[in-house]
């Protein structure tokens, strides 16, 4: 069974003004996974999967792979108004 294919790490990338306060811009961890779905194999990579799809050794196609995204959201403090 392969690793997932990208994981990247959470840090602020900048920041807006939304309602007049200046807030961070998350960029937050993200996993994606590509499974075939027929054989339940799991591809080392995205690219690994369209090499599946164009060998005309398997009958893997398009429509087989299954792409999985997992984000991971940090705790943030939120603040709030009510009127």
């Amino acid at each position: 069974m392969a690793d997932d294919i990208k994981i990247e790490e959470q840090y602020i990338k900048g920041y807006r003004i939304i309602n007049g306060v200046e807030v961070p811009v998350i960029h937050c961890p993200t996993k994606i996974t590509v499974t075939n779905k027929k054989t339940g194999v799991v591809y080392a990579s995205e690219q690994e999967a369209q090499q599946d799809v164009s060998n005309p050794d398997t009958d893997t196609t398009q429509d087989d792979l299954q792409k999985d995204l997992a984000i991971t959201v940090a705790h943030l403090q939120l603040f709030g108004e009510t009127k």
